[in-house]
């Protein structure tokens, strides 16, 4: 299996996915995206996506701290990497 950085394919997808319905949404993660998609280990791209799965406006509340994550998204990679988000 072919890690996500070695993979372009797999990091324009990861891209891809990062494009919300809200602009505000769409803004926090093109700046996280743009300031640290070189950096993202796989642990952290599996954290990205279970945030993506969420609906725009529990992504929102999470990325201005409103609320924390709960059920398949409440994993310690998942705060860690929400951590991150909210400090881009």
């Amino acid at each position: 299996m072919i890690a996500h950085q070695a993979d372009p394919i797999k990091r324009a997808r990861l891209r891809w996915r990062g494009r919300r319905g809200l602009l505000e949404n769409d803004l926090l993660v093109t700046r996280f995206l743009d300031a640290h998609e070189a950096t993202l280990t796989d642990e952290d791209v599996d954290a990205f996506s279970r945030l993506m799965e969420l609906g725009d406006n529990d992504l929102l509340g999470l990325l201005l701290a409103r609320s924390e994550p709960s059920g398949d998204a409440d994993l310690p990679h998942v705060r860690a990497l929400l951590s991150r988000m909210r400090a881009a």
